[in-house]
């Protein structure tokens, strides 16, 4: 989120003051490999969904441009970026404020098709952009966007089986790929690839698979068996020591996250003992939980260990920022936890009554009350853009939106400088 105050230009309106608040979340789009292939930037903004815009909005319109490829930079990490453009954003042309290669442009199902947009469209996809047909169900009106589109994105959750069908008969055409979009489970998702889709859209990366009763991978016991021992309160230095010892990818990953930008020490750590003095009990259960969840996580996308941290990391930030009561370790663990279910292929209850967690964490995870459980359901209403949800948890901890919003950003960055995967 980028919060800017500033005058118009000579251009524009003089008396027009600007001060623009752009919210900006991510969601991944999975090629058919579980790869990410784009982002979607969902934003709010103060021209949301404006059907016009004059003169006077252009300076705002700048900001927004700005504000989201501020976000853009940030948040995509070299992919593209899907981004909605509603009819007015379209007719200003906004989507040239962006380069070609790096934006992908989302054109709204609500938009009224007609000459005027049929040839600024032309225009933004002649200017090498790729276009997007959002939501799409057919209907012969939208049919001069077609040839201009590279990706049409159809809603699982607005959609029948039947009607899905369908348009891929009738969208002939063979430039053009699909995109299944609210895709929020494993079957959603083997639907969509037997169908034919191309790329995948929505949390169904995060959801357990809950096969009955599948005996669970040796190395994922080994794993757990890890953190029951990091989470038993009578653990001591000594013991944490010899676990990581004997696993030469545990003390190589260790070594490499406490060197890393992100721990900030101006000394190499070069032995688990001395790390171990340097960070301490809490400190060192953050990182063994990252380090054993991406561990668990081998056979899952890399995106869902990295929506792990940044939930983990923004619950932290929260608490550290705002200076709440629940510590920020606490805090940090209940956002790794917290889909430790998508992890293990196992319900969280069950998952949970094995680790001898501390009473206050396993109660938030368990659909608890309170002030640790309203961070973690604000960083979720986050992760989804549900922003009428962002706004009443915000408001439920007294919170400051804006400060949130980049906060986000801050957890995105920090995930990266930690990366787990090789």
């Amino acid at each position: 989120m980028t919060d800017v105050n500033t005058n118009t230009d000579a251009d524009t309106d003089a008396n027009a003051d600007v001060g623009v608040k752009v919210f900006i979340a991510r969601q991944p789009i999975f090629d058919n490999k579980k790869n990410v292939y784009a982002y979607e930037l969902l934003y709010r903004s103060d021209l949301e969904n404006r059907a016009f815009i004059t003169n006077g909005d252009y300076a705002t319109l700048k900001v927004i441009a700005n504000s989201l490829l501020i976000g853009l930079q940030k948040l995509t990490d070299g992919k593209k970026a899907f981004i909605n453009f509603d009819r007015g954003l379209l007719l200003a042309r906004v989507p040239l404020f962006f380069p070609s290669d790096i934006l992908g442009v989302e054109i709204l199902e609500t938009i009224t098709p007609d000459q005027r947009l049929f040839k600024v469209c032309n225009q933004i996809k002649n200017d090498g952009y790729l276009m997007v047909l959002d939501n799409f169900v057919f209907q012969e009106e939208y049919q001069p966007l077609i040839p201009m589109v590279d990706i049409i994105k159809i809603d699982f959750c607005a959609s029948t089986p039947e009607q899905r069908r369908s348009i891929f008969q009738k969208v002939s055409s063979k430039h053009v790929k699909f995109l299944a979009a609210k895709i929020e489970s494993q079957q959603d998702y083997e639907e969509a690839l037997k169908l034919g889709y191309h790329y995948f859209q929505g949390f169904f990366f995060q959801q357990p698979a809950l096969i009955s009763r599948k005996e669970m991978p040796g190395y994922k016991l080994n794993y757990l068996s890890i953190l029951r021992k990091v989470y038993d309160p009578a653990f001591d230095v000594d013991q944490i020591e010899e676990i990581i010892k004997r696993d030469v990818s545990l003390t190589y990953k260790l070594l490499r996250f406490i060197n890393s930008a992100a721990h900030g020490f101006k000394v190499t750590i070069r032995s688990i003992r001395h790390a171990l003095i340097l960070l301490g009990k809490r400190e060192i259960k953050r990182w063994l939980t990252i380090i054993v969840m991406s561990g668990i996580g081998r056979d899952k996308p890399i995106e869902l260990m990295n929506a792990a941290v940044i939930r983990a990391r923004l619950c932290e930030l929260i608490a550290l920022e705002f200076k709440l009561q629940d510590q920020p370790t606490d805090l940090f663990l209940i956002g790794m936890l917290s889909m430790m279910d998508a992890f293990l292929d196992r319900p969280l209850p069950e998952i949970l009554e094995e680790l001898p967690l501390e009473e206050n964490i396993k109660s938030v995870l368990l659909e608890g009350e309170g002030q640790a459980r309203n961070v973690l359901e604000l960083v979720r209403a986050f992760e989804k853009a549900d922003w009428e949800s962002f706004a009443l948890f915000s408001h439920k901890l007294n919170l400051d939106e804006e400060k949130l919003a980049f906060l986000y950003l801050e957890a995105v960055e920090w995930a990266k400088s930690i990366s787990t995967h090789d």
